[in-house]
Parts: structure tokens; C-alpha cells; sequence
């Protein structure tokens, strides 16, 4: 493949196109992500420091919390003040298991500030209140003298957090109420108008929209509110078939291989004709498209909790993520974030936890590989579905970064990018295996791991690069 590149200037990659999503559900929170501070496993105010560690390294920029489904059954009070007086609840979405609350607000922003992320906090329209949803902004982000500000301060936090995303609702259409698009777009109407703004930073927020391929709710949506809206969220799943009937994680079918990528590849088709939608109510792009749920869902590990969406991580599901993050990147002007479902120990986690053992999954190495485009200057994104490459070409700093996936099973594929620049390379690394099911796990954590890339060479002004098949691979040269 030859790749000739072009001086005009890109959009910007949204560095927040690489955020993540962590919901109460299954072991995410608890035991993933927050052990407590009394526990045996190494914490910073019961957050788990390898896993802390692990996601600093990819340079997480937002996280998204409580959920989900989730969110619009949590009671945000529930989870405040002293721990022993917390109110139990049953996660009736996920698993129907009883929670202790002991990971709410307070602990949310303890872990987003060891993080160094932005947050994105999502609002309980479904089973909550106007009154509720606002007391909680109010609570979060008033630095003043108010009723909820002074309950924060009884809880020891004297100054306000800041909120950089809030979300009205989640799925709407579904466990968030089943609402029609037009009740729901006066909803978001009334509920935005009290995420107020307390502090001097403004509230991004985002109304809920469609699942995978209802454009009839998009239309709808935006017709009614984008006015009041900074963004409007999408999700799609990467599936192997039909929804009920998901694939397995490992062993599976060469046929499987391929479905899963299709149907990942259909974000660059759902991200088309939804912004098509949002242009005619928003011709200037003023309203972001938030993916903030997205990756692959498979089915659950054997003998696990089919509640808890356990799965395990191969090196398909690094194809499916930068496949994924190539089409985001092609489609930088319209999205402006995205959050892969989920962080630790649900879907298409990052990492996987089990006591004190922690092992990181092929798709964390790809946002690994991936993390130098964050708010780089988009040169040029391929995805089509009619070869077996995908490839991101981005500027920043004074380098140009070439990511390229290669998700042959068999076949090396050779590219050559004519006019990226006449420096030398300064970085190449990739990740690769020798079978389709290829994994991390506890016995064998580094199964897949980042290793040198030796593929590449560059010849007056084009860079040559020879990509094994099942391959993700960055390279950095000088501009």
C-alpha cells in the first residue's frame, strides 16, 4: 500500500477520545479498582496502586462514573459520609449482588486526582429527580456558601471539585426509562437547566442518544434540544453475531475473528450517517458525538458471574480497539470523546485483577502504542473495510507518529508513506502474536507485550514499513 501525505492542516485528536468507562458493575469498582483502605492489597486511600500506576501510564485523560445502567438507579446521597452509616443497595442491573456504597463521590474524585484525569460523572434521570441531579452538581462543584456545599464540607472536602462532563441520563431509550425520542429530549431540556454552573469553569454536557443505528432518535434529539446540549453520546458494541448470541472470548472460529472485526468496523458507518443527522442541526459542529460506551462484547469467562461481563482479552480485541481509535481519529472534527466499556475486570478491560495479581490485557499495549496521538494533529486515517489495514498518521511536538494495524491472519502487508518526513526514526515499537486467541493471563501476564519494531526503514522523504499479520505497530520520526 502507498500512502502519499499531505501538508494541509488536520483537526486536533481529541486526547479525550481515549477515555475510559468504569461502571459499578461486577468487579470494576470493588476489588478492580478500589479495595478499600484496610485491605492486604497495596492502596492509597483504597485505591489499588498498580492499577493507578498501570492506567497513569496511558495517560487515561477522563474517566466515566457511575455508569451505565447503573447511573440511573444510584442515589448519589448513599455514597457520602461515613462509611459504616452508608446505605446498602442491590445492583439490580448487574448481578442483583448488594453493595456497600463504600465507593461514592468522595472516593470517585480521590481516584480520578491519582489518576491526573478529568471526570465525567453521569446523572440519574431515570429512577431520579430534578432536585437531585441539581443538589448533586451543587454539592460537586459550589465553592460558596450553600446547603449542599456546607454537607460536602461535614464531609471533608472544603473545596469544590471540578466537573469537566456531565451526562443527563444514560440509554435512555432502554434501562434508562425505555423513553421515546421526544419525551426524552424535553427531559433533557428540563434537567440541564439545573446542572448548574456554580464555579467559573462551564459543565460540558451531554444528552443521551442513540443505540448503535437509531438515526429516528438522533434526528429527534437534536431537533429538540441541541441548543441546550455540548454533546449528544452514541454506543456499539463490536459483536461476533446477534446480540443475545455472543461469541466466545477465546477458542473461537476463524469466522469469529472477522465478524467481530466487521462489526467494529461499523463505527466508521454510524459515526457517518449520525453526524449527517447532527449537521443539519448543527452545521458549525459545535456539538461533540460522545462514543462514551464502545468495544467488544463477548461472552463471559466459564464459571464466572454472567452479571459480573467478565471476559477475557486477546489479541483480536487489540485489533477491534485501533481499529476503533484509527476511525475516531478520522472522524476528529465530529468526535470529541469516546470511552472504551470498561476499565478493569468488565468487557474490554484494560486490565485484569484477581486478589493481588494484576495482569495488562493486548488492548491496554494498544492505547499504549496509541497514547502519542492524543491531541496531535490528524495527517491522515485509513479503516476501510475492503483490505486488512487501518492506520493513523498524526503531528505533534516536532514528530510525526504512524500507528498502522494489521489484522491479516496470515499476510504481512507492506506501506509506504510518501511525504511524512525526512527525519530519522526516533521510536518503533508494536505488539504481535502467534495465535488468534493469543492473551495475557495470571500465569502467563506477558503472553503480549510491547516489543521493538525492526519493520521499518525510510528512503528520501518515505517511510517503509513491513507489518506482520496480527500486528499493531507506532513509529515516531522527526518531522
Amino acid at each position: 500500500m502507498k500512502v502519499t501525505l499531505t501538508e494541509q492542516q488536520g483537526p486536533k485528536i481529541s486526547k479525550y477520545i481515549y477515555g475510559h468507562f468504569a461502571e459499578h458493575l461486577g468487579r470494576c469498582i470493588y476489588e478492580g479498582l478500589y479495595v478499600g483502605e484496610d485491605s492486604s492489597i497495596p492502596n492509597v486511600n483504597g485505591m489499588r496502586i498498580d492499577v493507578v500506576e498501570a492506567l497513569k501510564n496511558i495517560q487515561i485523560p477522563v474517566l466515566r462514573w457511575p455508569g451505565g445502567c447503573f447511573a440511573d438507579e444510584y442515589h448519589w446521597k448513599d455514597g457520602i459520609g461515613p462509611k459504616e452509616n452508608r446505605k446498602k443497595i442491590v445492583n439490580t442491573h448487574w448481578g442483583g449482588v448488594t453493595e456497600n456504597n463504600h465507593f461514592g463521590t468522595h472516593e470517585f474524585f480521590e481516584l480520578t486526582k491519582q489518576l491526573g484525569c478529568e471526570v465525567y460523572v453521569n446523572g440519574n434521570v431515570g429512577s431520579g429527580t430534578v432536585q437531585e441531579m441539581q443538589e448533586w452538581v451543587e454539592y460537586m462543584t459550589m465553592g460558596g456558601e450553600s446547603p449542599m456545599a456546607n454537607l460536602r464540607r461535614e464531609n471533608g472536602q472544603e473545596e469544590p471539585w471540578s466537573v469537566k462532563f456531565f451526562g443527563v441520563g444514560n440509554e435512555s431509550w432502554g434501562c434508562g426509562g425505555n423513553m421515546r425520542p421526544e419525551y426524552y429530549a424535553d427531559e433533557y431540556r428540563r434537567y440541564q437547566t439545573y446542572v448548574r454552573q456554580y464555579g467559573t469553569e462551564k459543565i460540558y454536557k451531554i444528552a443521551c442518544g442513540p443505540n448503535i443505528d437509531d438515526y429516528n432518535w438522533m434526528d429527534k434529539v437534536m431537533q429538540i434540544a441541541a441548543p441546550f446540549m455540548d454533546g449528544i453520546s452514541l454506543h456499539h458494541y463490536a459483536l461476533t453475531g446477534e446480540w443475545l448470541d455472543k461469541g466466545p472470548a477465546t477458542g473461537f472460529k476463524e469466522e469469529h475473528w472477522w465478524s467481530l472485526i466487521k462489526s467494529a468496523q461499523k463505527m466508521d458507518e454510524l459515526i457517518t450517517k449520525h453526524s449527517t443527522i447532527m449537521d443539519k442541526y448543527d452545521p458549525e459542529k459545535r456539538v461533540g458525538l460522545i462514543v462514551d460506551e464502545w468495544g467488544s462484547w463477548l461472552a463471559v469467562e466459564p464459571g464466572t458471574n454472567p452479571g459480573f461481563l467478565y471476559q477475557q482479552n486477546t489479541i483480536r480485541d487489540a485489533m477491534v480497539a485501533a481499529v476503533t481509535l484509527n476511525i475516531f481519529h478520522k472522524h476528529a472534527e465530529r468526535v470529541h470523546m469516546a470511552n472504551i466499556a470498561q476499565t478493569v475486570n468488565v468487557l474490554q478491560s484494560m486490565i485484569l485483577t484477581e486478589g493481588d495479581q494484576m495482569v495488562k490485557t493486548p488492548s491496554y499495549h494498544v492505547f499504549d502504542l496509541y497514547k502519542v496521538h492524543q491531541d496531535a494533529e490528524l495527517v491522515s486515517s485509513y479503516g476501510e473495510s475492503d483490505d486488512t489495514v487501518s492506520y493513523t498518521v498524526s503531528k505533534k511536538d516536532g514528530l510525526v507518529s504512524i500507528s498502522v494495524c494489521n489484522y491479516s491472519l496470515e499476510e504481512s502487508k507492506s506501506l509506504d508513506f510518501t511525504g511524512a518526513c525526512s527525519g530519522k526514526v526516533v521510536d518503533a515499537r508494536y505488539i504481535t502474536a502467534d495465535t488468534m486467541d493469543a492473551h495475557n493471563d495470571f500465569d502467563h501476564p506477558e503472553t503480549i507485550t510491547i516489543k521493538s519494531f525492526e519493520g521499518v526503514s525510510t528512503t528520501d522523504g518515505t517511510v517503509n514499513l513491513t507489518v506482520p499479520p496480527m500486528s499493531v505497530v507506532t513509529v515516531q520520526l522527526e518531522q
